[in-house]
């Protein structure tokens, strides 16, 4: 990953001393924990592509879906042969 890029980030003193002492404490350096915290709130706004997207709506409406006990099984039913 390129950690080319920076971001400034204004806080009070104090908060900042307590943010790095919890960082420490989990033995991550602050620019960790910050990058930690930004991934699940990045990628909660991700768009699907079109197909991931039909698949999401189509499951959600009861359709295409499959049931299978084994992975073999479940190949046989998408037509997918396995490696």
């Amino acid at each position: 990953m390129d950690k080319g890029a920076q971001m400034p980030i204004n806080m009070e003193q104090e908060r900042c001393y307590q943010f790095r002492a919890v960082a420490a404490v989990r033995r991550r350096s602050a620019a960790q924990s910050i990058r930690d915290l930004m991934r699940p709130h990045v990628t909660s706004y991700e768009t699907p592509n079109m197909l991931t997207a039909e698949t999401i709506l189509n499951g959600r409406k009861g359709e295409d879906i499959f049931q299978a006990l084994t992975a073999s099984d479940l190949f046989k039913q998408l037509d997918i042969l396995p490696n």
